[in-house]
């Protein structure tokens, strides 16, 4: 964008702000909203309420209180966000993204703040964490439709504690695999449409949370680890009211029986052993171009039956993808999607998730998320769900100038990253979702093949779930 149109933004940014006064009750908080939104846009290089304020010739703590004490309802902002998006961008292969961020914090006031894994930094770290979701399209528009605070248990059990950075009393500790399900739900109400969604392993190793997705009809395709345990091939099972075999006399089962042998295995055994993997040849597949090369990953696919109450479920999807460039990296990706999906259309979302991290990227680095000095849970709370308004507003403007410029070849122009530069990724960050391309089928591959390790050597034990 060149000055003439950032400037002429400032219109078509008080047309859309229009649409959250309904958010306010006085015009005061409404007006106050706008500073805050256009100092997000700013280019202030801190965008904490102190340098807003004082860019706009407002007193800093004017701002304060409009986040800790004004009377206004970021949850109907956050639902017109929500809204926004199922009526003007929804998309039939659109993809719902569950994530988690942190911020670095120092001091122990922060509302959540302990000492945790910090991916900011990459270790832990004292750090606040909010969960994330996420929302993209084939087209390139990703949005983040809603964040929620994570409260740790020993937070949680230090009502004192609560009470001094205003957490209600109804806010207990939750688990972050139960926001994000919460998070989901809450977005489906407002009528976001999700034909599919897609975490990594964090939220993937909890089968109740993959059960709950199930159970809503949502298609998903989530990342699991290695150890996470299921099978390829399901085992018999006892209906309810029958006896075991070759028991005539006794009484009769009153639910469902596993029959034989029926111990589950290990994701990463049955990819590496399992015949429905080791008679398949490993198909490869160009997923995006970087600055260093085209990042190439084989993957197959098979039938594969989790486990819920002591039973298999009905039959799901089990994908193992590697980098061709080091077969050390391996991910495991399981799915409810019904059979018949094409492989790529599995890794196509799959990994789309890589997506959420430029969510993230663009509101820290271009919307100062993470810049936030406060030390109060409402303001908190409004801090984010701003943000999410002011995100919007530039994947707006976004989509809107990529279908108006095109560059010489016919091709959207690149979007400047976040550091201002131009966007090196361009499968994952100008299109996102851009299909899969299959470029070769190899055989069984190398020596290093996972699945060369049957040959010849015995077969891993079955192992019991966890």
């Amino acid at each position: 964008m060149d000055a003439v149109q950032i400037a002429g933004l400032a219109p078509e940014l008080e047309q859309y702000l229009v649409n959250f006064d309904n958010c306010f009750v006085r015009s005061e908080p409404a007006a106050h909203m706008r500073t805050y939104v256009k100092g997000q846009l700013s280019d202030l290089p801190r965008k904490s309420i102190e340098p807003i304020a004082v860019s706009a010739g407002t007193p800093p703590r004017t701002l304060q209180q409009f986040l800790a004490d004004a009377n206004w309802n970021q949850s109907l902002m956050t639902e017109t966000v929500q809204r926004t998006v199922a009526r003007e961008h929804a998309h039939p292969h659109g993809v719902g993204l569950i994530d988690e961020s942190s911020y670095a914090k120092k001091g122990d006031k922060t509302p959540g703040v302990k000492r945790q894994y910090c991916g900011a930094t990459g270790k832990i770290d004292n750090c606040v964490v909010s969960v994330h979701l996420c929302f993209a399209t084939p087209s390139g528009f990703h949005v983040q439709l809603d964040a929620e605070l994570f409260v740790p248990k020993d937070w949680a059990e230090d009502r004192d504690r609560c009470k001094a950075c205003g957490i209600p009393d109804d806010v207990a500790y939750r688990p972050k695999w139960q926001i994000a399900l919460d998070l989901h739900e809450r977005a489906r109400a407002n009528g976001v449409p999700f034909p599919w969604m897609t975490f990594d392993e964090g939220y993937g190793l909890i089968p109740e949370f993959l059960h709950t997705l199930d159970d809503r009809g949502q298609r998903y395709v989530g990342e699991v680890p290695s150890n996470f345990v299921g099978w390829c091939n399901p085992p018999k099972v006892r209906p309810a009211g029958s006896r075991r075999r070759g028991v005539r006399k006794g009484p009769r089962s009153k639910t469902p029986q596993l029959t034989g042998d029926a111990a589950v295995s290990r994701v990463d055994h049955l990819c590496n052993y399992s015949r429905a993997f080791t008679h398949q040849r490993w198909e490869r597949f160009h997923i995006k171009d970087t600055t260093k090369g085209p990042t190439v990953w084989e993957a197959k696919a098979a039938i594969f039956y989790l486990k819920r109450d002591g039973l298999p479920t009905r039959a799901h999807w089990l994908i193992v993808a590697r980098n061709v460039l080091d077969y050390q990296e391996v991910k495991y990706f399981v799915s409810n999607a019904p059979a018949g999906t094409p492989l790529e259309m599995l890794l196509q979302v799959a990994f789309s998730r890589w997506v959420v991290e430029r969510c993230f990227e663009d509101q820290k680095t271009e919307l100062g998320m993470d810049h936030f000095e406060v030390r109060n849970w409402t303001s908190l709370r409004r801090h984010l769900a701003i943000t999410s308004v002011t995100l919007l507003f530039l994947a707006r403007v976004r989509q809107k100038l990529r279908g108006e410029k095109t560059g010489g070849d016919g091709e959207p122009d690149r979007v400047p990253g976040p550091h201002g530069g131009q966007c090196n990724d361009r499968y994952l960050v100008d299109v996102p979702m851009l299909p899969l391309r299959a470029i070769a089928t190899s055989g069984r591959g190398p020596a290093r093949d996972p699945a060369q390790k049957c040959r010849g050597g015995a077969v891993p034990p079955e192992t019991k779930a966890a």
